[in-house]
């Protein structure tokens, strides 16, 4: 309840995120500002976008930020859609990136949010009580297909929110050199079958040029303790 609070006053802080939240009822990922100001992106990858809570944050704090963002879930398309219509900075791909293109199944979770390509494991369950309720077929695309990278305006900040397809989304960039900040939920709990965690994708980025500059908003559940984390690497 204090965590919520302290969110709304934020919110209410930028006239920009709180007119989003009364006509659209997205509220902007607040807890990613501080990294924001680090980062000051002139472009911003946001995979895994959601309804845009991201890409709001970023629109807040630099209004000329050129955005891409990538959602599969048609529903969370429209949502973003509405909240940024009209506005020709901000470009939404209606695909899942991964290291592959072609069609897959996405599992769609109870709560919608911790939707991904891989199967939910127990872990995700025991730590936030989230299972499975279905899937949907997706398109999949390489984030090197999808943008010109180098026609953006630097720094490009890459930021994937995606339920353990992390390393899928990195192998499809192409050309490392391009992305000057990455910034990434990992976990050190496999919450989806199969996922990478935290040591494997943190040498992945180390392998590739990225040293890590900082951890924000850790989770700690009762089950594991320390969960989750968004870790931002630079270049």
């Amino acid at each position: 309840m204090f965590a919520r609070l302290v969110k709304l006053l934020t919110i209410a802080r930028y006239p920009r995120a709180l007119g989003a939240l009364a006509r659209h009822g997205v509220a902007m990922t607040s807890e990613h500002l501080d990294m924001l100001r680090l980062a000051k992106p002139a472009s911003v990858i946001d995979v895994g976008a959601n309804k845009g809570q991201f890409s709001l944050a970023t629109r807040t704090l630099f209004p000329s930020t050129r955005i891409h963002a990538f959602e599969p879930l048609p529903q969370a398309q429209g949502q973003f859609g509405r909240l940024f219509a009209g506005d020709d900075g901000v470009t939404l791909h209606g695909v899942a990136l991964s290291a592959e293109e072609g069609a897959a199944d996405l599992h769609v979770a109870d709560r919608a949010d911790s939707s991904s390509l891989l199967p939910l494991a127990e872990g995700q369950r025991t730590a936030y009580g989230v299972g499975e309720a279905g899937t949907v077929s997706v398109v999949k695309r390489r984030l090197g297909s999808e943008v010109d990278l180098a026609s953006l305006p630097r720094p490009i900040l890459l930021k994937i929110d995606v339920q353990g397809g992390e390393l899928d989304v990195l192998r499809g960039i192409g050309d490392f050199a391009l992305i000057d900040h990455v910034y990434v939920e990992l976990s050190f709990v496999e919450l989806y079958r199969g996922q990478p965690l935290f040591d494997e994708v943190y040498q992945f980025l180390a392998d590739h040029g990225y040293r890590l500059r900082g951890l924000f908003n850790a989770s700690r559940t009762p089950a594991f303790g320390l969960t989750q984390v968004d870790a931002f690497f630079v270049r």
